[in-house]
Order: structure tokens, then C-alpha cells, then sequence
């Protein structure tokens, strides 16, 4: 399937759902979040596996049924994982603690 995810050849048709979706993560007070990072998420998380002729309400679905938490849960992750890059084992933490 080339370089790209899947489900990219319905992006376009889903920004109206991505950006409700942003507009939700607003209200909640997450104005950080973009719908880039939204499209991340669902690629890296719920879209992982490949399918079989996925459709486009299927992704529609996938993007308004995702709730704030279950976002934020892997955005910390991630964050905890970038910021660990680049630190070799567990006595790596004791470095930074001194």
C-alpha cells in the first residue's frame, strides 16, 4: 500500500469530523490538541492493523466515538517516550535525579 497509512485516502473527506472532534477537546479545555494530532492518534492507535476495505463511516465513527481521555492517555505517553529518548537503561533515570 505505499508508504502511507491505510486510511489516509479518506482524510479529506473527514475534516468536518475532525474538527468537531477538536471542537470538543476545546470545550474540555485542550486547545493544544490539532487535528493533525488527532489523525495521529487514531492511526498509531485504533487504525494499527491493516483491514479489509475499511469505509468511510467506519472512520467517521472511529473519530467521534474517541473521548478526551483515551487521547490524552497516549499523549502523555508519547511525551514520556520523546523525553526519553537517548537514555541507555534504567540507571539513566538515576542520572537525572541526581
Amino acid at each position: 500500500m505505499g508508504n502511507g497509512h491505510q486510511f489516509d485516502e479518506f482524510r479529506q473527506n473527514v475534516i468536518p469530523a475532525l474538527q468537531s472532534k477538536r471542537e470538543e477537546f476545546v470545550l474540555f479545555g485542550y486547545g493544544e490538541v490539532k487535528e493533525q494530532d488527532i489523525w495521529h492518534y487514531l492511526q498509531k492507535k485504533k487504525w494499527k492493523k491493516p483491514q479489509n476495505s475499511p469505509s468511510l463511516h467506519t472512520v467517521v465513527n472511529d473519530i467521534l466515538r474517541l473521548n478526551v481521555s483515551e487521547y490524552m492517555h497516549f499523549a502523555t505517553i508519547e511525551a514520556f517516550k520523546a523525553s526519553s529518548n537517548g537514555l541507555d537503561g534504567p540507571d539513566a533515570f538515576k542520572d537525572l535525579l541526581g
